[in-house]
């Protein structure tokens, strides 16, 4: 199951991680210690990383390591390689931002304001939508799932893990409950949204934490009608309170 873990570390307005320690020896380490450089620009866009004895020796991995990291990293898009050239890191618009490493990377590098917009962008092309199919497609069953999901909203402290992962299981939930397999294919995005959100801010304030389950309970309350139109409206204001609430709207 998809978890989020809303503990945040913050710095001049942007969120960092606790880094763990820097020595790695397995493939998944160190793909993910370059990911992150690399999202974090680290690396910039355009530029040859280290050479392969620089990052062995940083690592303190074998050379086969190190290969299927670059591998790994280059089905991603994050990288480019070419005899006697080496390799380098390709645009950002290179980079398969759909991929749930990729996503997490970029969590892991920083959370700024351009970056909640950017997801927000592609939440609202798509999330509305979701919505709306879910209010015209959904087995009668399924709404007693929502109200149980809502439940969760209003029992535990906006803060905590359980209110956290009740959110985002309620976004899933309605992306799969449109019968769209690419709209839950969106989950990745989904999921680094409302991560990036918690680790900002929980809504702890208790109108502002009132007004966002209030916000969703409406969505769940028109697809439970079959009210296309006001899931579709109910979404996005739920996208575009995100936004308002840190500050990245407009």
């Amino acid at each position: 199951m998809n978890q989020i873990n809303p503990t945040p570390v913050q710095s001049k307005g942007v969120v960092r991680p606790r880094h763990p320690n820097p020595r790695h020896n397995s493939q998944v380490d160190v793909t993910r210690a370059l990911g992150v450089d690399i999202c974090a620009h680290r690396y910039r866009e355009g530029n040859v990383i280290p050479r392969e004895a620089a990052l062995i020796a940083k690592f303190a991995i074998s050379r086969t390591v190190l290969r299927e990291s670059i591998k790994t990293l280059s089905a991603k898009g994050l990288l480019g390689s070419r005899a006697h050239v080496g390799t380098w890191v390709r645009e950002r618009c290179d980079w398969n931002m759909f991929d749930p490493d990729v996503l997490a990377w970029t969590l892991e590098s920083g959370i700024d304001q351009r970056f909640l917009r950017d997801l927000a962008d592609i939440r609202l092309a798509v999330e509305p939508c979701t919505a709306a199919l879910a209010a015209a497609r959904r087995p009668d069953t399924a709404i007693a799932g929502l109200r149980e999901t809502i439940a969760e909203l209003h029992a535990h402290p906006s803060e905590s893990r359980e209110f956290a992962n009740a959110d985002l299981r309620l976004h899933l939930d309605i992306a799969t409950l449109s019968g769209n397999p690419f709209m839950r294919s969106m989950g990745a995005v989904i999921e680094a949204a409302l991560r990036a959100s918690f680790r900002l801010s929980a809504p702890t304030e208790p109108c502002e934490r009132n007004a966002m389950i209030s916000a969703h309970e409406a969505i769940v309350d028109a697809i439970a009608i079959r009210d296309t139109a006001t899931a579709e409206a109910a979404m996005t204001h739920v996208i575009h309170n995100g936004l308002r609430r840190h500050g990245a709207a407009g």
